[in-house]
């Protein structure tokens, strides 16, 4: 992959979340669960997460992890509470900050090489993270395209909200809710982001 084939980053959360990311950028794991805030990712993925080292670095938990698109195996679990959620669009400067990693896919997954920025684009496969499916008839072959779907950028501790450019949401309701929260995002309905 390189630098040209994506104009933004993603980062999944619950809408609820928005003051406080406003307030405070949008935290780690290990630092957000110091605040009050409701997560939207999952328990048994969320347990393996917290005991996995990146190679070189810190624990997992404690990066950010964007997406390079939202429009993923973890977004699809989510799918039918999407009134509720929103995805941040973030500006690739965001790259450019000391320690990032990229990986080749879900971070928390056997087999994903880690590597940091800028090199690490050369591992990703744009094809498979930009694809619109990622089943197929052989069970092994749509997992490892289910892993490289969730390619990930990880960067250290927070992202300032000055890298946050705007919001994307599934329905009017979510985005007159968020744009009573974040009067000053520009909030943008993207039904196929969300499965729609």
């Amino acid at each position: 992959m390189n630098l040209s084939d994506f104009n933004e980053l993603h980062y999944i959360t619950d809408i609820t979340n928005m003051p406080s990311i406003m307030a405070n950028g949008i935290l780690s794991h290990n630092l957000a669960k110091r605040l009050p805030h409701k997560s939207v990712a999952m328990v048994e993925i969320q347990e393996r997460r917290d005991i996995k080292r990146v190679p070189g670095g810190k624990l997992l938990h404690d990066y950010v992890n964007l997406y390079f698109h939202a429009r993923n195996p973890m977004l699809y679990k989510l799918k039918d509470s999407h009134a509720e959620l929103c995805i941040l669009r973030i500006n690739k400067e965001v790259l450019n900050l000391p320690n990032v990693i990229l990986t080749d896919g879900n971070a928390a997954a056997n087999y994903t090489a880690f590597a940091p920025f800028p090199a690490g684009l050369l591992k990703i496969d744009y094809s498979l993270v930009f694809a619109t499916y990622w089943t197929d008839r052989d069970p092994i072959t749509e997992k490892r395209k289910k892993r490289a779907k969730c390619a990930e950028i990880l960067i250290p501790n927070k992202v300032d909200v000055c890298y946050i450019i705007g919001v994307y949401v599934s329905c009017i309701e979510a985005k007159s809710e968020l744009e009573k929260i974040t009067p000053n995002l520009n909030v943008t309905i993207n039904l196929p982001l969300f499965f729609k």
